[in-house]
């Protein structure tokens, strides 16, 4: 008999890489496997999940808000017609076991899910877990997680350390150091710096690289900059000989392998591809997301010496400083290396989908 999985998580890339990797996973494992995507109408899944050649089905469904507002009022509305059709999807697709990687629509679809004794696994991400996969943590079976000491916010006995899914490419790129130089034209004789602020851009990383490039020239250091799709008109004309501004990066294996020293946010998938990675990382956590996630995962990092931290208030007073210890010293860049390598979970997809078996043998 054919098994059928029924997949939800969205509203980030966060959220839709992982589920989609899973679903890959899962396919090469099941050939005849029958896949359906659940998601929230208007947001970035409903047009992702479809390139990665999986079909999906749009809830109305979005987020709560923190504070009191009309937009509460249609929270309730959106959540009562999500279950009902959460409801019927279910009944209509009969799923074997059901998976939720976070994101709105996950809620209302793992919570009918388990009222019809569907098997259910959600995947946390990152280490502070959000609203959606707290709710959920009662009602499944498995909770795969990125992080330990996920049990404040979990029950214990259902936790399972995987890691997050990464980008197997990434896996060798030490192999690709020659290519990589070759392929972005960079010079052998300076270190080189990579810059992520994610497909969007983050302001103040921005800021703080184009403020600090005499600073870089005086010590030597090229640099890759990623500045994102938003500030791409703002940035574009800073390049010169040692200076790169890119909007996107599509060979980020090249990228990774080209550089010497990271600069990124913090967020769960961007921490664990520089784990296995292994390059020194300086994490400039965003504070504008929900519970400061992107900080409380770069402090798992840096807590364990194998990274640095510099929060955004403080990256005038702190940065240059900081920088210059960590390109001028061999030493702490080995440990750091050495230390964030020890983190890395190379296996995290496979590890979630033998979960995923358990639960499929059991059902």
């Amino acid at each position: 008999m054919k098994p059928k999985f029924i997949i939800s998580g969205g509203g980030t890339g966060g959220h839709i890489y992982p589920a989609v990797a899973i679903a890959n996973e899962l396919k090469t494992r099941f050939p005849d496997a029958e896949f359906l995507f659940v998601g929230a109408k208007d947001r970035m899944e409903m047009e992702k999940v479809p390139q990665a050649g999986y079909k999906i089905i749009g809830l109305w469904i979005s987020g709560l808000q923190r504070s009191l507002s009309l937009q509460n009022l249609a929270f309730l509305l959106k959540l009562v017609s999500s279950l009902r059709k959460s409801h019927k999807i279910l009944k209509e697709f009969k799923p074997d076991v059901a998976i939720g990687t976070g994101g709105y629509a996950s809620a209302p679809l793992l919570r009918m899910a388990a009222l019809r004794t569907i098997p259910c696994l959600i995947q946390e991400q990152n280490s502070h877990a959000g609203i959606t996969n707290k709710w959920l943590s009662s009602k499944v079976q498995k909770i795969c997680v990125a992080y330990e000491g996920m049990q404040q916010f979990f029950p214990l006995e259902k936790i399972r350390l995987t890691g997050n899914p990464v980008r197997q490419d990434l896996l060798d790129i030490s192999s690709k150091r020659e290519e990589a130089i070759s392929f972005f034209n960079l010079k052998k004789d300076k270190k080189t710096l990579l810059v992520l602020g994610g497909s969007l851009g983050a302001r103040r990383i921005n800021e703080l690289i184009e403020k600090s490039l005499p600073f870089f020239e005086k010590n030597n250091v090229q640099v890759i900059w990623q500045c994102g799709k938003y500030y791409e008109e703002t940035y574009k004309n800073k390049g010169s000989e040692t200076v790169q501004v890119h909007t996107f990066l599509n060979r980020m294996d090249l990228a990774y392998a080209a550089a010497d020293f990271i600069i990124s946010r913090a967020g769960a998938l961007s921490v664990s591809e520089l784990c296995l990675v292994g390059k020194p990382v300086v994490f400039i956590p965003s504070p504008n997301v929900a519970e400061d996630h992107q900080t409380k995962n770069a402090r798992s990092i840096s807590d364990k010496n194998a990274a640095l931290l510099i929060k955004e208030s403080e990256l005038d007073s702190n940065f240059e400083s900081e920088f210059s210890e960590l390109i001028t010293s061999e030493e702490k860049q080995k440990a750091l290396s050495k230390n964030i390598k020890k983190l890395a979970k190379p296996n995290a997809t496979k590890d979630i989908v033998e979960e995923i078996e358990k639960l499929l043998n059991k059902s």
